[in-house]
């Protein structure tokens, strides 16, 4: 039989407050010296953040950042300013690569955002207001929130957090407490509190490769909109498969590839071809442009309880 040691003393809440602020600070030395002021200049002024990706200088910000710039201003954190050219921009996830024309010396580490969960730290690096390199912190506070983008295309599997950002934090990475960005900062919505979202890093991942590879972002068009969610375990039991999460179609374009092949509101996308679907981000990946004009197949959990394979035929998103 076990006992009680009586002379256990309770842990003292200075402690768990200090390890919180030794998390925080770790990861904001881990990923500060990365983050940029951008600016534009000439023609239409603005600024914002950034923060640098490799060593070499390439940096991911907001697509409305740079606006409609081809070359930006950026300031490091020690003072060194250089120029870098804006190589692409994907206004329906708001994002933009630019590559600087010099090494602006550290840089950050992507993480997978799909692995996160609501109340994750969060902490956001950025340029609000005129305050250069400020940091808030707070928390996941919800994961695949569906906004607008300048293009009028909803943005899928944005991430909200509770961390405090102002103008001038636009494209500012959120961090981790691990020291991982796993957000862009994009958008807060004025007269509410403690409301602001990032663009996922698995999406921002996604358009800084085909940036690189294409110049711009290609995508064949489904026509569906939908959330991440968690997999109920009965659907999982049916389906056969361990994966956790799913996408859950919410809307289906009338005439587009969803519709004329059969998926119905209400629907789970298990795979793509063969690929688990996870997550909304995992949907944009999948979806290139390869697929533009060729028969994929979709594996669902349909709204009436049967597994299902819908064969659509993607189209060019225009």
């Amino acid at each position: 039989m076990g006992y009680m040691d009586k002379d256990i003393a309770p842990q003292k809440d200075w402690a768990l407050v200090d390890a919180y602020s030794q998390s925080l600070a770790a990861a904001v030395d881990t990923v500060g010296p990365a983050v940029s002021r951008i600016e534009r200049f000439g023609g239409r002024q603005g600024h914002g953040s950034g923060f640098a990706v490799s060593p070499d200088g390439l940096i991911i910000t907001n697509s409305h950042v740079v606006d409609d710039a081809k070359v930006v201003r950026i300031t490091t954190p020690d003072g060194f300013v250089t120029e870098g050219r804006v190589l692409g921009r994907d206004i329906d996830t708001d994002i933009a690569l630019i590559r600087a024309n010099a090494s602006t010396g550290a840089w950050a580490r992507l993480g997978d955002s799909q692995r996160l969960r609501r109340g994750h730290i969060a902490i956001a690096i950025g340029n609000p207001l005129g305050f250069e390199w400020t940091v808030t912190a707070g928390i996941v506070s919800a994961l695949g929130r569906s906004m607008r983008a300048a293009s009028g295309r909803l943005m899928e599997d944005v991430i909200q957090t509770d961390a405090a950002l102002n103008p001038g934090n636009s494209g500012g990475p959120l961090v981790s407490s691990g020291g991982e960005v796993i957000g862009v900062n994009t958008a807060v919505i004025q007269g509410a509190q403690s409301i602001a979202f990032a663009v996922a890093s698995n999406t921002a991942n996604f358009v800084v490769s085909e940036i690189l590879r294409y110049g711009q972002v290609r995508r064949a068009f489904i026509g569906i909109a939908g959330d991440t969610i968690v997999l109920p375990r009965r659907v999982a039991l049916a389906a056969g498969t361990v994966q956790t999460t799913s996408v859950r179609v919410r809307r289906v374009e009338p005439e587009g590839p969803a519709a004329k092949g059969g998926l119905q509101e209400g629907d789970y996308i298990l795979a793509i071809d063969g690929s688990p679907v996870g997550g909304v981000d995992d949907i944009v990946r999948l979806m290139d442009g390869t697929r533009i004009g060729r028969e994929t197949e979709i594996l669902v959990f349909s709204v009436a309880g049967q597994i299902e394979k819908k064969i659509l035929l993607p189209m060019p998103r225009s």
